[in-house]
């Protein structure tokens, strides 16, 4: 399949959203050919991609890859979890669907300018770019999301601030435009492949997947949002992740990518400033 010619569907995302109303030959017609891109890259959260993973690869003859720099195993965040990327970035150059999963290293990953060239064109003609949890980093540091709402897990948040976007910490699935979809952390990525589901193949797949999965969510804690955790799990879940985040790779990496975040900023008010000053210029 790699290198296929394959028809594009670039009305799917007009004719479907909403989801209701579609029979079986629509909902085939929109899904045909349809190429879902996943991007791996070590140090990714299981969940993150597994859960959208299980509602996308139900989608009438849709094509999922996993996607990275080259073909082979890829360790998840625990090093223990090894998925294999099944295509490359230039094997894939032009997706129906993007989605970008989060982990610990998603800020080394940030400041990849192969991955962030990678987002950039397959962005400019895919259907839907997404992301899950600290994804949407990623796709800030693209920057894909400059100036529009996103969402990411609660400990990221304050990153795509950095980039130009603006942070939204109260709902599961943000939409940034019409094409352009973040979810929060790590298990709003099942809420997101069912979201997707609906408005690509119609509200009565996106159910039947559902059922299927058995999603009926009914914690036994109701600790899952940081509007309803206690101090004392706050503190233990910052202390958790952080053993992560403070190794000395991920340190490097925060510290670069909030320089690549300001020069980005000094770039876009010389270009604002440049714009304001060009119509005056003229008037002289």
């Amino acid at each position: 399949m790699v290198g296929r010619a394959r028809p594009r569907v670039p009305s799917a995302r007009v004719l479907i959203r909403g989801g209701h109303g579609l029979d079986a030959a629509a909902v085939l017609a929109n899904t045909e050919g349809m190429q879902i891109a996943i991007m791996l890259y070590p140090g990714f959260t299981a969940l993150d991609f597994i859960g959208p993973y299980e509602s996308l690869r139900y989608l009438p003859d849709a094509e999922v890859r996993f996607v990275w720099h080259e073909v082979g195993p890829v360790a998840a965040d625990s090093h223990v979890l090894l998925v294999g990327a099944t295509h490359t970035f230039d094997e894939t150059p032009s997706p129906d669907l993007v989605l970008i999963p989060g982990g610990f290293s998603t800020i080394e990953h940030a400041r990849d300018r192969t991955v962030l060239d990678w987002v950039r064109r397959a962005h400019a003609t895919s259907t839907w770019t997404t992301s899950v949890c600290s994804g949407s980093v990623i796709l800030a540091a693209a920057g894909v999301l400059e100036g529009k709402p996103a969402t990411s897990h609660w400990a990221a948040l304050p990153v795509l601030r950095t980039f130009g976007a603006q942070p939204v910490g109260d709902r599961r699935i943000v939409e940034a435009d019409a094409k352009t979809v973040t979810a929060a952390g790590v298990s709003a990525g099942i809420d997101l492949g069912l979201w997707l589901a609906g408005r690509i193949a119609g509200e009565a797949k996106a159910k039947a997947i559902q059922l299927s999965m058995e999603y009926d969510p009914q914690p036994p804690f109701d600790s899952g949002h940081m509007s309803k955790a206690s101090a004392a799990t706050k503190a233990l879940a910052t202390a958790m992740m952080g053993k992560e985040l403070v190794k000395p790779a991920a340190l490097a990496a925060s510290t670069g990518l909030m320089w690549d975040a300001a020069l980005q900023r000094i770039r876009r008010a010389k270009r604002r400033s440049a714009s304001l000053s060009a119509p005056e210029a003229k008037l002289g």
